[in-house]
């Protein structure tokens, strides 16, 4: 059996935690930032979990990156 192939797009978006789930980055901060406001900004820095019923989805592109 060949070994699978893990989605190139994927594997640079999403992170596994150590149980288990997906680290992502938020979507909207890369531009028209002038009429976002500083707080809003500041919560789309931090990173969040892939939510649990798109968590088989990203499991699936990334086959030996869920443990």
């Amino acid at each position: 059996m060949p070994k699978m192939k893990s989605h190139s797009g994927a594997k640079k978006r999403f992170k596994p935690t150590g149980t288990g789930k997906f680290k992502r980055s938020q979507a909207g901060k890369r531009h028209i930032l002038t009429k976002k406001a500083p707080k809003r900004k500041r919560g789309l820095r931090t990173s969040t979990l892939v939510h649990d019923t798109q968590h088989h989805q990203v499991a699936a592109m990334l086959p030996y990156a869920s443990y």
